[in-house]
Parts: C-alpha cells; structure tokens; sequence
C-alpha cells in the first residue's frame, strides 16, 4: 500500500510538473512479430502498464487474463505468466511456442487501475498481433472484446512513414468519432519531443469508427481508443467512472537498402 500510494505521488508530481497528463497505455510487446522459419519458435512476451514515450511505469498487478487467439480458438495463459519489472516496477513476462504458420493474438486484460489524477478507474484491453512462417491468416479477426482496435491494415509488416488504419469498436459496435491516443515505445530514451504537447499525439476516428496515423519513425507504435464505461465503481465510497481503453500495439521497422 505504501509503495502504491507513492507511485500515485510521483505520477501526480510528474503530470503537474509538465503541465499535461500524459496517456496510459497497456503494453503487451513481444520478442519478434514476425516469427521466420530461422527464428526462435518460442516468443517472448513482456506485459506492463506505463507512460511509453516518457518511461514512466506503474505497478501492474497479475492480470485478470492474458490468453492467445489463434484460428478463432482461445488459449488461457495465465498460469505462463511469471513476475519481473519494467521501468522499475512489477509487470509480468511469459514465453509462448510458435508452432505453426498464422497470426496469433495475443490479449491482456487487467485488473482495473485507479488513477487518482483522473479520479477514474482504468481497464485497457490491449492486444497484439505476432504472424508466422510466411502465414499471417486472421490478422484482421475481430476477438469480441469490450472494446477493441481491429485493424485495416496488417500491424505488422510495416515501414516507418507506412499508414496503419484500424477501426474502433465498443461492445461489438463501432465507435463514430472515437478518441485515439498514440504513443512512442521510446525504450532506448533517445527520443526527445520537443514539446509537452508532443509526448501523446491524438487523432479522431471519422463516423465509421476509423483512424488513420503514419508513423514517423522505426519502432512500436501504441494505439489506445478511449471511451467511458456505462457502468461505475466504487471507490472510498463514491461511484466513479471507468475509462475504457482498446490498445494495439504495432511495430514500424526501418526502410533498409542493400
């Protein structure tokens, strides 16, 4: 309890200190996404949740699930998931075998987080796509998640300065006019945004439910559609809103010439 409250600390001095508060995202990023017949067979998956670009963590509890959608079939792996750390504080890691061609999703839904700067619960269902051997069928499946990002285009595959398009959906229906926030996976922290403004980039869904972004350079690219639940929580006692998140992850890879 103490260590919670002192990340909520930290997290609020840090927000009021920039003068904005910056995004949440779920981070589901694994190994490789496109697993070749040379590559390992096992990928590595890292779950954590945290301020990506400014790598700022928060503590991640196990979470609710984690589980593996391959030809429409679902695969729990809950009891795969080990404890670690990212960006100094508790997430979960879990090692997958790859065993045939295909796209594999992979999906994390948490605990819901209480985040006193926003005085709201947080659950981000975030996903990510890893094809395979040449493979990559069921990219595009829709997973019938509370809310979830499908994508239009392969969310792998990608060159930087590459469109990635995908469609908003809550309870099955699309989202006119969602909000999504994007953010830079700045792991290595040579990424410098010139502005507080520049930290989370938002783009707006149009009446179909989908956004359009181009990334600008190599990396993983963080995609998070927000919306507010119908429902509430308590919390010491009062009702309080649940921010829901869809979060995709997808990774840009660098132009390369011979």
């Amino acid at each position: 309890m103490k260590n919670f409250k002192l990340v909520c600390i930290v997290t609020l001095i840090i927000c009021f200190s920039y003068g904005l508060s910056f995004a949440h995202f779920g981070m589901v990023i694994p190994s490789d996404n496109m697993v070749m017949q040379d590559d390992s067979r096992k990928v590595e998956l890292v779950l954590s949740f945290s301020h990506p670009f400014e790598m700022v963590g928060m503590p991640l509890v196990k979470p609710l699930e984690f589980f593996m959608v391959k030809d429409g079939k679902k695969q729990d792996l809950n009891a795969a998931l080990q404890e670690t750390k990212v960006m100094e504080h508790k997430a979960w890691k879990a090692g997958v075998a790859i065993k045939r061609p295909g796209a594999y999703t992979f999906v994390m839904e948490p605990e819901p987080y209480w985040e006193p700067a926003e005085d709201c619960f947080i659950i981000h269902y975030t996903k990510i796509i890893v094809a395979a051997f040449g493979d990559d069928e069921g990219w595009d499946s829709e997973l019938g998640l509370k809310t979830e990002i499908v994508p239009l285009s392969k969310p792998f595959g990608l060159y930087a300065g590459n469109v990635f398009q995908g469609i908003v959906k809550l309870d099955g229906k699309v989202v006119p006019f969602a909000e999504v926030e994007v953010e830079y996976f700045n792991e290595d922290k040579k990424a410098h945004a010139p502005s507080d403004y520049m930290v989370t980039q938002t783009v707006k869904a149009d009446g179909n439910g989908v956004f359009t972004y181009a990334a600008p350079v190599a990396g993983w690219w963080g995609f998070a559609a927000l919306n507010t639940s119908d429902k509430k929580m308590m919390h010491n006692n009062e009702k309080k809103d649940i921010e829901l998140g869809a979060v995709l992850w997808v990774k840009f890879e660098e132009w390369q010439e011979k």
